[in-house]
């Protein structure tokens, strides 16, 4: 029989979410993923040892015997691009359509944000002619729960979205991750790269599903995904600061040179300790949203709102025991395909200063709500499309 092997180049990832009711999942969605992807679940054990001195014939047991306590939770991690479009409109599902009005904002990978953020698709998304908008859905003990079925060996399907696990040529290897959930999503700015977001989390556990045909389903969505215009060049990005360390409003000019901006959930999963038996993880709970991340530029001394004064007025302010400045990180500098991301109230760390040919500043960000019960450490988190259509 000859060698059935698979190759990271041929997988495909479908996500199916619920859309209006948390814990109904009722739509699907291809999310096209980068290499370098990965899934793996852990068994937790443990070991029972003797510890003995020997008997009156020389002898001492040292034998020791291994007990399956629980799975661990299943860990997850893939990159996507940012990819905005306008819909070409029809019934939401059918088709691949993912939208029903013509020309409406969507992104590829919305659902992920949704779910990061909220627990169904439609509290987490509002999408019209104009854009998409991200919701910062409120504070909840959970977030969305998801599952995720990694497609091997989808590119050699004889009919596209119709996948059976196999030994035959045509035949894949399907892996289900139940009951997933994002616990972090952060992006990179990359300036000789697509804008691209890292996402990780985790699940309940996998398993082999037999088949998974989506080929006529009315409850898929796939608009976008071949489109390879929708990208976000990073180089065209830009970065706005506004504040008023010194006791007046300024809003400095910084060009970047890099960043990041990392989201965490801070999830913790939960699993019986029942003797006698396998435990596998019940579901998850949220711990404190983390939003934050750096930026770095040059160190530039041209004009009063420039790189150097903005060091200046944050060392300078020694009496301030909180800071608080609004950063607008225009993703695509607006022009379709960008987003748009603002955090009106963040925490600023003092630049530490890079000694290079070029000397440049990195700052630490924190993105804080405006009091302890807001969700609005966003404010603004909108994606601009391109027509697909």
């Amino acid at each position: 029989m000859a060698t059935k092997l698979y190759f990271s180049r041929d997988t495909k990832l479908i996500a199916h979410v619920p859309m209006a009711s948390a814990g109904t999942k009722n739509m699907y969605y291809d999310i096209p993923v980068l290499d370098g992807f990965s899934f793996s679940q852990a068994m937790n054990t443990s070991e029972i040892t003797l510890n003995e001195a020997q008997n009156t014939s020389g002898a001492s047991r040292r034998g020791r015997a291994m007990f399956n306590d629980s799975f661990a939770p299943v860990e997850w991690s893939f990159s996507t691009y940012m990819s905005p479009y306008t819909s070409a409109g029809g019934t939401q599902g059918s088709s691949g359509k993912g939208d029903a009005t013509d020309g409406d904002h969507r992104e590829v990978s919305e659902a992920l944000w949704a779910m990061f953020f909220g627990a169904t698709v439609n509290a987490g998304l509002t999408s019209d002619a104009t854009n998409l908008d991200i919701e910062q859905v409120a504070g909840k003990a959970t977030v969305g729960v998801f599952d995720l079925y990694f497609v091997l060996g989808a590119s050699q399907a004889a009919a596209a979205y119709n996948y059976t696990t196999g030994a035959g040529t045509a035949n894949q290897m399907i892996y289900k991750i139940a009951d997933c959930s994002v616990g972090e999503a952060s992006f990179d700015f990359d300036l000789d790269g697509i804008a691209t977001v890292n996402w990780s989390g985790n699940g309940k556990l996998i398993t082999e599903e037999a088949t998974l045909d989506l080929s006529s389903s009315t409850a898929f969505i796939y608009e976008g995904v071949s489109n390879t215009t929708g990208f976000i060049r990073n180089r065209v990005s830009d970065l706005t600061i506004a504040g008023d360390p010194s006791g007046s409003s300024v809003t400095y000019a910084t060009t970047l040179t890099g960043g990041n901006i990392t989201m965490s959930n801070n999830l913790t999963y939960l699993t019986p300790e029942t003797l006698g038996v396998v435990n596998q993880p019940l579901g998850h709970v949220t711990g404190s949203k983390s939003i934050g991340g750096n930026f770095t530029c040059y160190l530039d001394n041209a004009s009063s709102t420039s790189s150097a004064e903005f060091y200046e007025d944050l060392v300078e302010a020694t009496s301030d025991i909180q800071n608080s400045f609004s950063l607008t990180f225009d993703i695509g500098a607006s022009a379709a395909p960008y987003a748009l991301v603002t955090m009106p109230t963040c925490h600023l760390e003092v630049p530490t200063h890079s000694i290079e040919e070029v000397i440049s500043m990195e700052t630490n960000f924190h993105a804080l709500p405006s009091d302890f019960d807001s969700t609005n450490e966003i404010s603004v988190f909108t994606f601009y499309g391109q027509d697909v259509g």
